[in-house]
């Protein structure tokens, strides 16, 4: 397990073991981590999330998409998969996922494979 994903396992805490300083230890360091990290690194801890726990809190999920899409602008794929997840979180961000699906879709017809020139 990375080190991202071992962070984001301690602001999940599904126990509630943590009291609310641990807590916003934990959260600072998951930033701090999550800051600096690679695209890789995001998605495998965005990947553990899903299948393993489903608990990372919205703006945690929101901003490891948006450093991950920030590092890959011209990925398809990753701006659908971004997307897709802010279908999941209600209406709030519906306008954002369709200009992340209008984007990958202009970079798609650039170039269907790579969505580069």
């Amino acid at each position: 397990m990375s080190e991202l994903s071992r962070l984001a396992d301690a602001i999940v805490d599904p126990s509630g073991s943590c009291d609310d300083q641990d807590r916003q230890v934990a959260v600072m360091e998951f930033v701090e981590k999550l800051t600096f990290a690679t695209v890789d690194d995001i998605l495998e801890m965005l990947r553990v999330d899903f299948e393993s726990r489903w608990g990372l809190p919205v703006w945690a999920r929101n901003l490891a998409y948006r450093l991950a899409c920030l590092q890959r602008p011209d990925d398809p794929h990753l701006l659908r998969m971004a997307a897709s997840d802010l279908y999941l979180h209600g209406p709030d961000w519906d306008h954002i996922a369709e200009d992340l699906n209008q984007c990958a879709a202009r970079l798609e017809a650039v170039s269907p494979e790579t969505g580069l020139e």
